[in-house]
């Protein structure tokens, strides 16, 4: 018996009174469902997977627009400023993942998640009242407890639910979803403002009622996933890895290689999303201030190379999640580590972001971009052991914030002093040197051969 057999699944609830047998025929579409994981479940996590990274994205269109019409701050240091904020967001993810994972392996991951989702609905209620940077960081902060609760949570049920042949299926459509609700929500609502003052509506105003129609999406969202998704844990009470343990699994782990590795795929992983979200939208944005554009009708412009990005990364993932799943998952990480370094180390050919030009590579951007992300997710997801799979992804996420922390700050600093492509050019490298290390690995440990056999 694997893992994905052993004892009834989230056994807190009354589905796992279910026969083995019926549990194990459960699918939602193509995907093959882990026992005890109903069809509904999964549906309740398909709809936060659209909504919950697109409220998470949404803060850079947000802020781009607040930085300009609230605050007034000056186009030459508003990377500065955008790196400091995400580096402080970051400092409180590195504090909390570990924490929220922990919770989520001891009382369940749907309380986390929702809880997540009013992180996010309070924040963004708050987020267009700032009057100072200082105000603007300490709601930031509130925002990047909603992250940790809600990308954590998102990343472990997306390695839950799935029966391990399914995975890369799953984790694809996650991705889609994740693409989907990205052009959605910040296409809407990034272009919402201006559609505002052409109405006759003042700048702030707009950009007031923009951020509360975010929040709601945010409370309708707590309240979905508080009532939809599965209760408890996966392991029984009893079989609960001691607290002790919990705290520093995710450390004691690194010496399986492949978890170290994909520690090292989050890291960079999750910095080309941070990226691509935090400098992508500014880039436009600046740029288009400085052809003439007023504020709204940049942040339209900068918000549609954002979407152009997403909407790539949105057709790729059902593309690339089937190849996962037939390939060894450090062969697949090494593959879409390549994918992304191509994409990113491709915006060097980049002048005007404007430019019609332009748009192919801000496709392989997105394309470069979804692949990372699914790659490492596949393998945490296949190596991460059931019982403290919550502690393990936490570390898992601090990785990537690490990764988040390091390159933003740093990439803030050389899109203000260098270029505007200078961030996108040095993750491209980091890209590059996991590539290598995912060689490496591949060659001395290997591990699971695809479909799950030694």
């Amino acid at each position: 018996m694997n893992a994905w057999t052993a004892p009834n699944y989230f056994h807190e609830s009354q589905d796992s009174m279910l026969p083995m047998s019926s549990q194990e025929q459960r699918r939602l579409g193509p995907v093959q469902l882990s026992p005890n994981i109903l069809p509904r479940h999964g549906l309740t996590f398909l709809f936060s997977a659209f909504f919950s990274i697109g409220l998470v994205t949404f803060v850079s269109i947000g802020q781009a627009y607040i930085l300009n019409e609230n605050l007034k701050i000056p186009v030459s240091e508003q990377g500065t400023i955008s790196g400091n904020l995400v580096f402080w967001t970051e400092i409180v993810t590195l504090l909390f993942f570990v924490p929220a994972g922990v919770l989520m392996d001891r009382i369940g991951r749907k309380q986390v998640f929702s809880a997540g989702f009013l992180l996010l609905a309070l924040a963004y209620a708050l987020y267009p009242t700032a009057s100072s940077i200082g105000e603007l960081t300490l709601f930031r902060i509130i925002y990047a407890l909603g992250i940790v609760a809600v990308t954590g949570a998102l990343s472990t049920i997306m390695v839950d639910y799935p029966a391990e042949r399914s995975r890369g299926k799953l984790i694809a459509i996650t991705g889609f979803l994740n693409g989907l609700g990205i052009v959605v929500l910040n296409q809407f609502f990034g272009a919402l403002p201006q559609r505002l003052t052409a109405g006759g509506m003042s700048g702030t105003d707009a950009g007031l009622y923009t951020h509360f129609g975010i929040a709601g999406i945010a409370l309708i969202s707590a309240v979905v996933v508080s009532v939809g998704l599965k209760s408890g844990t996966p392991v029984k009470k009893e079989e609960r890895p001691p607290l002790k343990k919990l705290l520093t699994s995710g450390i004691s782990y690194m010496k399986n290689p492949r978890i170290l590795l994909s520690y090292g795929a989050a890291f960079v992983a999750r910095g080309d999303q941070s990226i691509i979200g935090t400098f992508l939208p500014l880039w436009g944005t600046t740029a288009g201030i400085a052809m003439g554009m007023d504020p709204a009708e940049a942040v339209k412009k900068g918000t549609l190379i954002f979407i152009i990005s997403q909407a790539a990364a949105l057709l790729w993932a059902p593309v690339i999640g089937p190849v996962i799943d037939r390939m060894n998952r450090v062969s697949a990480l090494v593959l879409c580590m390549f994918l992304a370094s191509a994409g990113y180390l491709s915006l060097g050919f980049v002048g005007n972001p404007h430019e019609p030009f332009s748009l192919f590579f801000f496709m392989l951007l997105g394309i470069g971009q979804i692949s990372s992300f699914l790659g490492a997710q596949s393998l945490i997801g296949q190596e991460a052991p059931k019982a403290e799979r919550g502690s393990v992804i936490g570390m898992f996420n601090i990785s990537g914030a690490i990764g988040i922390l390091i390159i933003t700050s740093t990439g803030g600093r050389l899109f203000d002093g260098m270029s505007p492509k200078a961030p996108f050019l040095v993750v491209g490298a980091i890209n590059l040197l996991v590539m290598l290390a995912g060689i490496l690995v591949r060659i001395h440990a290997p591990g699971k051969a695809a479909g799950g056999e030694e």
